[in-house]
């Protein structure tokens, strides 16, 4: 459990320039000239945060069987999947909604990728705070 608890600060520093902004789209036209840099670099942020993601999802369900484990109650680990289904649908609905207000610009995939970082990044908040 140690070096669950030693992992967890180390997780969160690829995070530490997301909390400055929450708006990938705008950290990616710093320095950057083209729709087409602003995209590669978007999705280059999206990747990273659904490793991220990935990677709380796993810290949260070692805590989540810990917890079932201890308290004999099978329910921790189900609701945490349940959860997280019911968060990628959310996830993937909301920024499609977010993509077709740009009325099929070609803004509107940098503006979809962009939602799934700041949707991506509170998760991983969300995870992290869940685990004792």
């Amino acid at each position: 459990m140690t070096a669950f608890r030693l992992t967890i600060p180390l997780l969160l520093v690829p995070l530490l320039p997301a909390a400055a902004s929450a708006d990938a789209a705008l950290e990616c036209s710093r320095g950057l000239g083209s729709q087409v840099e602003i995209a590669d670099c978007v999705a280059a942020a999206e990747a990273t945060v659904d490793e991220t993601v990935n990677a709380a999802l796993g810290f949260a369900k070692e805590a989540a069987q810990e917890l079932d484990g201890v308290t004999g109650r099978p329910v921790s680990v189900p609701a945490l999947e349940a959860s997280q289904v019911a968060w990628a649908a959310y996830r993937d609905a909301q920024c499609e909604y977010i993509g077709a207000t740009y009325g099929g610009g070609s803004g509107s995939g940098i503006a979809i990728r962009s939602c799934r970082v700041a949707l991506g990044r509170a998760r991983v908040a969300e995870l992290m705070a869940s685990i004792p």
